[in-house]
């Protein structure tokens, strides 16, 4: 990968370093990120956008985010450097599908060449397990239970859905999966409640810190609660218009804001790697 540039940074900066040397030289500087303090999980997002707004053509065997970003190594850093500073990892059941049957929601799957970097920052910086929890929402239960999530050793997943999706993924032998757990949000239907998954993923499996990778019906949904504390957004420099129906999609979808509530964000960092931009921003607390 080339040297991506630090633009901007407005991080609070006071205290030591959280990054190692190896990885904030690959970075750029430092990468703090709040844990759990207000009584759930911290959230962030992370998404890789077109200049139009596009993050998926939505063409089978082309929807990922690598055909969206050209399998922009900087953008698989960050990605990595994400997961790895993660507790827990968040999909729906359509980003599973996108992905390989042997991908783990895990940073050295997303960017192979910092891995033993990763690993060590994980387990001697962050005193974090191996691999952060992958969580799959899915109201449907039609998962495929044979992919690499559910028996790599030392991953857990937990599986949220509906009632009938839980009967569903029982059926499928769900419950032969050690490493796997399957929570029925009662009394729910699609889309699942976020702020229900959010109580369950702090109380009963202690994540502070969840990283959001989507898609954009699932993520949109925590961001109308209010839900997303920080967004990571990738600026790929190409176009992909929108045509038919369904559009292709932004990087949240499901929901619209007026004028008087679309929310508003602070930008934190611009960082640059050759034509492609890394912005981050947080949720904005006080008004205009």
């Amino acid at each position: 990968m080339g040297q991506i540039r630090t633009l901007l940074d407005r991080q609070e900066l006071a205290g030591p370093t959280v990054l190692p040397e190896a990885l904030g030289e690959l970075y750029g500087g430092d990468l703090r990120l709040p844990g759990s303090g207000s009584g759930r999980p911290y959230v962030i997002g992370n998404f890789v956008s077109t200049l139009d707004g596009v993050v998926s053509f939505a063409i089978p065997g082309k929807s990922c985010g690598g055909d969206i970003s050209g399998s922009n190594p900087e953008d698989r850093f960050i990605m990595g450097l994400l997961r790895a500073s993660a507790d827990a990892v968040m999909v729906g059941a359509g980003t599973l599908r996108e992905v390989s049957q042997s991908h783990l929601f895990a940073a050295e799957c997303i960017y192979r060449a910092a891995s033993d970097s990763y690993a060590r920052y994980r387990r001697e910086i962050l005193h974090k397990p191996r691999y952060p929890l992958n969580v799959i929402v899915s109201g449907s239960g039609k998962i495929d239970l044979e992919r690499a999530i559910f028996h790599t050793p030392d991953l857990h997943a937990v599986i949220f859905t509906t009632e009938k999706g839980g009967q569903r993924l029982t059926a499928a032998g769900a419950g032969a999966l050690d490493s796997t757990d399957v929570r029925a949000i009662e009394g729910s239907s699609s889309p699942l409640s976020p702020d229900a998954m959010l109580e369950i993923l702090g109380r009963d499996f202690g994540i502070g810190l969840l990283l959001h990778e989507g898609g954009p019906a699932l993520f949109g949904s925590f961001v109308a609660k209010g839900l997303v504390d920080e967004f990571f957004l990738t600026i790929a420099p190409q176009l992909a218009g929108r045509e038919g129906v369904p559009l292709r999609p932004g990087m949240i979808a499901g929901i619209e804001f007026s004028p008087e509530t679309a929310p508003w964000l602070d930008l934190v960092s611009v960082k640059q790697g050759g034509d492609h931009l890394y912005l981050r921003y947080r949720k904005r607390v006080s008004p205009l």
